[in-house]
């Protein structure tokens, strides 16, 4: 029996989902498509958990499109939920924030995988990058939209059209990575940063997601505020916000439900 391409393990209410090919430095098959995706589906689903952490095994986090099995012909996409698009998350909406723990280097569809997620925790010998200019292809998994609103747009040009390597440290100076730890820690501290959003509240997280995608997306002002009072007001309905103001009332830790 094959081994699983996407290791999933549970911690307490988060999730940790490691890309399984290190043999391939964890290039994205139609096996690890759909698995990544059924992955992203039951984090959604299950109300104990809260958040995901992603990781690579191995020396890099993922080396992009397999493209031995491109050349064979071979889909590296999930065929039968090609809306997921690449790696089965690129196109995948998931309502529970997601953290990439990036150690090695992310290049082509695995740099648009790190794009794809909430937030990005890099050790220092890390290394991202869209080298498909230099290979006659498109960064088509979203890497060309999402990359020139998450770094200044003169920076996302350069990566783009030189197709060179970015390292941990300038891509921390572009705010693409949030923290930037020692080599070998970006899972021990991506983990320590998805409990902290695990102890709040986790319908708010999960609003306070949608809003800030929803504006960086472009939305206009109208949408937000219109988005903003819809909020407001279904959280202010739930058990958990008279819960949370209950317990700093009473000073005590808050016992969230997610209802």
């Amino acid at each position: 029996m094959n081994a699983p391409t996407v290791l999933f393990e549970r911690r307490g209410h988060v999730a940790v989902l490691t890309l399984n090919r290190p043999e391939a430095l964890n290039a994205v098959n139609s096996a690890l498509a759909g698995e990544l995706g059924a992955a992203l589906d039951l984090l959604d689903r299950d109300p104990e958990l809260r958040v995901a952490v992603l990781a690579g095994a191995g020396r890099a986090f993922c080396a992009g499109a397999d493209l031995k099995a491109l050349a064979a012909g071979e889909p590296v996409h999930d065929p039968a939920h090609e809306a997921w698009g690449f790696a089965g998350i690129t196109h995948h909406p998931v309502r529970k924030p997601l953290i990439a723990a990036v150690e090695g280097f992310a290049y082509g569809g695995g740099t648009e995988i790190v794009l794809a997620c909430d937030l990005v925790v890099a050790g220092e010998g890390a290394s991202f990058g869209l080298p498909e200019v230099s290979r006659g292809l498109l960064a088509g998994a979203g890497g060309l939209i999402r990359l020139p609103r998450q770094v200044p747009a003169r920076a996302a040009m350069e990566a783009a059209l030189t197709g060179e390597p970015v390292s941990a440290a300038t891509a921390r100076e572009w705010h693409l990575v949030n923290r930037l730890v020692p080599r070998g820690e970006a899972l021990s501290e991506a983990l320590g940063l998805a409990e902290r959003i695990a102890a709040n509240a986790p319908l708010s997280v999960q609003a306070s997601k949608r809003l800030v995608r929803a504006a960086a997306g472009g939305a206009s002002e109208s949408e937000l505020w219109a988005a903003n009072a819809e909020l407001c007001t279904q959280l202010l309905a739930c058990q958990d916000a008279a819960e949370g103001m209950r317990a700093f009332a009473e000073r005590r830790s808050p016992r969230w439900r997610g209802r």
